[in-house]
């Protein structure tokens, strides 16, 4: 006589991760394949029915010099260090350009792709970490542009620094996916980030030794100055390339910390706010 096995039901239980725990940062890894996917397509959908392309990613940073050359050069005749003062700019303007091209893509990912966060799972952490990523493209064409101003300024990098190249592009990276977290959070209910990113990121230009060296800055003020955590990845990406500054110092180390507290709070408020996106968006 055949008899059919009869199996228990299972309960599952879910309950509320605390901790590190509650970042559940793993399913980034799980989700790899998408972030792949959303940085190719927003570097698509960015230079998608334009003329120019990808050169618009050259042209921002070189205009933008040449009207610092012209006012803080020519004009104000601002120090800069003994080095030509558009490849002074210029190498500053990389790791700003990084910053604020991501800041603006990623600070409205949530809002940009409302369709994807109501109608399908996925962490939704998924969307500013790949805006902001995707602006390595920009800068890597930037980067090969002054390449080729400092062969012909005839101006030598600094070999025995130049790994640390990578190191301040990361923290520029981390600057700005720590601010962008906190406003692509706020901006699903407030859309006045909207109006207020212009403010913002030109407001922050003026306090980011990119068109002046930082040395202009009293000793006194020096260590308010750090608390702005662009300021140590400008100074410090000079330093790497041109030999221009101090090498990392104090101001880089809290200039540094404040990134990664940035981040790590921005990352605890994502969270948080992560499970009130389908219904506020």
């Amino acid at each position: 006589m055949n008899s059919i096995a009869k199996h228990e039901p299972t309960t599952v239980y879910i309950r509320p991760t605390s901790g590190l725990a509650a970042l559940n940062l793993k399913d980034l890894w799980n989700y790899r394949e998408l972030v792949v996917f959303m940085i190719w397509r927003d570097i698509k959908v960015r230079y998608k029915q334009t003329l120019l392309g990808a050169l618009w990613a050259v042209i921002q940073p070189v205009m933008t010099m040449l009207v610092f050359n012209f006012l803080f050069n020519n004009v104000a005749k601002v120090s800069s260090d003994g080095i030509p003062y558009p490849i002074f700019s210029f190498t500053a303007l990389l790791p700003w350009g990084l910053f604020t091209t991501a800041l603006n893509t990623a600070s409205r990912s949530l809002t940009s792709n409302h369709n994807m966060i109501t109608n399908t799972y996925f962490p939704r952490l998924v969307l500013p970490m790949a805006s902001v990523l995707g602006g390595l493209v920009d800068f890597a064409i930037a980067l090969v542009i002054l390449v080729g101003m400092m062969v012909y300024f005839k101006v030598v990098p600094t070999l025995s620094a130049i790994w640390a190249v990578p190191v301040f592009m990361l923290l520029s990276i981390i600057t700005a996916l720590g601010v962008a977290l906190w406003l692509s959070a706020i901006n699903v209910k407030y859309r006045d980030v909207g109006y207020a990113l212009p403010f913002l990121t030109q407001f922050w230009l003026f306090i980011t030794p990119v068109a002046y060296s930082s040395k202009v800055i009293s000793e006194k003020w020096q260590l308010v100055y750090a608390l702005n955590p662009m300021a140590g990845v400008v100074n410090g990406f000079r330093w790497a390339l041109l030999g221009s500054g101090n090498p990392p110092d104090t101001l880089v180390a809290i200039s540094s910390v404040i990134s990664i507290i940035i981040l790590l709070s921005g990352l605890v408020y994502f969270r948080n706010m992560e499970r009130t996106f389908a219904d506020t968006i």
